[in-house]
């Protein structure tokens, strides 16, 4: 059985890095943090990747939303706060395969009809990108959705309880986030829940400082490269070039150093 989360492309990874993942990283645990720091970073990380799936409410305004407890409109407010739910979900659990179901019943709360939150999509599925609504590609065929879902869950498992460097916890990580994305499971909410499943992989295997890394905010920034990136593996799912996977691998850990 072909493996999804391959260690195939580690070794070049790796010697393409020109960022010491490990010296980033200490810099992020030794980081003096505030009271209001977890709401405040919680709150620009679900922000930002709302921002990337066309969410219209700015940055900065939904961190007063959280922290300063201003009101503004439930439109602008209801989707972004799901997601921030689901932040807070995962904060408190471990991550397994029924807690991400869960967490995604958390993200698609203003998305979806109930019985499609936590439920493998029923139909086939072309992502599109949000600015031009262009065909991005086709995700995995309907006929084998379930089956590619459950063989990635398998692997991510193993991954969870396995001996991992730090350098492999942030490939598998960004690996991990590319390949959901490309199965793309659920009816909506693939692309939010791509992103808390990356972060939430570093969390259970570095720790709870892992949650202060600006990954999303790094992507929004960077929302051209990161498309550019998603669409270069290919087109069609049963034909999709990992190989070509690299420049998108290497966006995780660049997102360490872009904001100091």
């Amino acid at each position: 059985m072909k493996q999804l989360l391959t260690n195939r492309f580690f070794k070049t990874w790796k010697s393409l890095l020109d960022i010491d993942i490990q010296k980033e990283f200490t810099e992020i645990k030794e980081r003096t943090l505030e009271p209001h720091s977890s709401t405040f970073y919680t709150s620009v990380s679900v922000m930002s990747s709302s921002k990337i799936e066309g969410e219209q409410m700015e940055v900065d305004s939904f961190v007063k939303h959280k922290m300063l407890n201003i009101e503004y409109l439930p439109e602008l407010t209801e989707k972004p706060n799901d997601l921030y739910n689901a932040y807070l979900f995962a904060k408190e659990n471990k991550l397994t395969e029924k807690n991400f179901l869960q967490a995604h019943r958390h993200v698609s709360a203003h998305l979806l009809p109930e019985a499609q939150r936590g439920s493998i999509r029923r139909t086939e599925m072309l992502v599109m990108e949000h600015k031009t609504g262009r065909i991005q590609y086709e995700a995995a065929p309907l006929s084998i959705v379930k089956t590619e879902y459950e063989k990635f869950w398998q692997e991510v498992e193993m991954l969870l309880k396995g001996e991992l460097s730090i350098d492999e916890v942030f490939y598998y990580a960004a690996f991990i986030h590319l390949v959901f994305v490309k199965i793309h499971p659920f009816a909506d909410g693939n692309g939010r829940i791509s992103r808390l499943l990356e972060k939430w992989f570093l969390v259970e295997r570095l720790g709870e400082r892992a949650w202060y890394i600006q990954s999303e905010k790094y992507y929004y920034r960077n929302i051209n490269e990161y498309y550019n990136n998603l669409s270069r593996v290919g087109l069609f799912y049963e034909a999709l070039d990992y190989e070509k996977s690299l420049p998108f691998l290497q966006m995780l850990p660049k997102s360490m150093t872009f904001d100091k």
